[in-house]
């Protein structure tokens, strides 16, 4: 039986190897940087446009996230172990082009290198828009674009009115309406934004 040691030298052999430098000089040339700290640990601080998948979620996410194995990616973590066992797990998906950064991000830090901390939803966002965030297609990154979109709705009558109301659901930011009609009692069945308080407005 093998010791975690044995395994991440294991690990290690089977990949390749950058230092924080050599990271940097890979990420200029257009190589994708994929983050697989904790989410706790991201929103402390990362690397502008890195892909963040967290090392538990890695098999299950990274080919909807990068679906072309051919990019060439650097894998990084706080100090350059969940990184290495990361690479070795592309490699064995079939990623032709990994590297483990060693050191990982707290080495990039200390070093002054450029960082910032995220942009990222709050706990109650988080539990609000829970189902949205595991649709690959949305994730974090869609519902904060979501969350910055500004929409604007001509006519608030039987499909205006629902639609703001799935928008507003779905988490859009700023939903403006223009409508020339009067809020009527008898059209309330499909003004659904409306109620009996604004009829005449």
């Amino acid at each position: 039986m093998a010791s975690f040691r044995e395994l991440l030298q294991q690990a290690k052999a089977e990949i390749r190897e950058v230092d924080t430098a050599g990271g940097e000089q890979l990420l200029a040339e257009g190589w994708t940087l994929l983050d697989v700290r904790e989410p706790d640990e991201y929103e402390q601080g990362a690397i502008a446009g890195a892909v963040h998948i967290p090392r538990g979620q890695l098999e299950s996410s990274i080919e909807h996230r990068v679906p072309d194995r051919s990019t060439p990616l650097v894998a990084m973590c706080a100090g350059g172990v969940r990184s290495a066992f990361a690479a070795a797990t592309l490699e064995q998906m079939g990623y032709t082009d990994v590297v483990s950064m060693d050191g990982g991000f707290n080495k990039w830090k200390d070093e002054g290198r450029a960082w910032a901390r995220p942009r990222t939803l709050s706990p109650d966002q988080r539990n609000r828009y829970q189902r949205h965030l595991l649709v690959p297609e949305v994730g974090e990154e869609g519902q904060l674009k979501l969350l910055d979109a500004k929409v604007l709705l001509l006519g608030a009558g039987g499909l205006g009115s629902p639609a703001a109301l799935y928008l507003a659901a779905a988490g859009v930011g700023t939903i403006g309406i223009i409508d020339m009609d009067v809020v009527d009692e008898s059209n309330l069945q499909r003004q659904v934004l409306h109620n009996v308080d604004r009829v005449g407005d």
